[in-house]
C-alpha cells in the first residue's frame, strides 16, 4: 500500500444507519460482525490525524424502507455521529456521487485519494467504489470495514452472506480499488 498521511486521503463512511441493522429487510444474514468496530477505528484515526471525512448518509425515497428520511433508521449508528467540520452527504441512489456534490467537495479540496468503508458491500459501497475510480479518485476499499448481506439469485438460488461480499470484493479488487485491512491503514504514517 503506498497510501500516507502526507496523501491527505478522504474516509467516506458509507451508509453507517441504524436502519442498516434489519436483516429481514435486506437478507437472512450478515456477514463481518466486526465492520462497525472497524468503522469506528477508522473514524477515529482520521479525526485524531485531523484527516478530511465525508458521512454518506442513504435517504432512500422508497417509504417502506428503514432507511426512509423520517424513519429512525435513517439516523447514523451513534457511535459515527458526525462532528460538525464533517460534511454529510444525503443520496437517494446507490452512489454517494450521483445527485450530490461529493466529487465537487472532494476535487475543491484538492483530494485525490479516498477511503472507503461502510455498508453494503454489494450495494453503495460497490456503486460509490466503482465510480470514485471512474472519477480518477485513487480508490482504497477496506474489506473488513464493510458488510454484505445475502441474496437470493434469479434461479431462486440463495446466496451466503460472505459469498456475496467475497465476489463484490473480487469484482472491485485491483480494477476500481486496492483492497486493504483496518489494520493496514490504522498504521498510516
Amino acid at each position: 500500500m503506498t497510501l500516507t498521511k502526507k496523501d491527505n486521503p478522504a474516509l467516506l463512511l458509507i451508509d453507517v444507519q441504524r436502519g442498516i441493522n434489519n436483516p429481514g429487510y435486506y437478507g437472512t444474514e450478515r456477514n463481518n460482525p466486526n465492520a462497525e468496530k472497524n468503522i469506528e477505528a477508522l473514524l477515529k484515526k482520521w479525526r485524531i490525524d485531523g484527516l478530511p471525512i465525508y458521512h454518506i448518509k442513504h435517504c432512500s425515497s422508497n417509504p417502506e424502507s428503514p432507511l426512509a428520511k423520517g424513519k429512525p433508521g435513517n439516523d447514523f449508528q451513534d457511535f459515527i455521529i458526525p462532528q460538525d467540520h464533517e460534511p454529510i452527504i444525503e443520496k437517494d441512489v446507490n452512489s454517494a456521487f450521483i445527485g450530490t456534490d461529493l466529487k465537487t467537495q472532494l476535487e475543491n479540496a484538492n483530494i485525490k485519494n479516498v477511503v472507503i468503508a461502510g455498508l453494503t458491500t454489494e450495494h453503495c459501497v460497490s456503486t460509490s467504489t466503482r465510480m470514485a475510480s471512474n472519477y480518477g479518485f485513487n480508490t482504497f476499499l477496506i474489506e473488513d470495514a464493510v458488510a454484505a448481506f445475502d441474496k437470493i439469485g434469479f434461479n431462486d438460488k440463495r446466496y451466503s452472506a460472505q459469498t456475496v461480499h467475497d465476489i463484490e470484493i473480487a469484482n472491485l479488487k485491483d480494477e476500481f480499488a486496492t483492497i486493504v485491512q483496518t489494520e493496514e491503514i490504522i498504521k498510516l504514517s
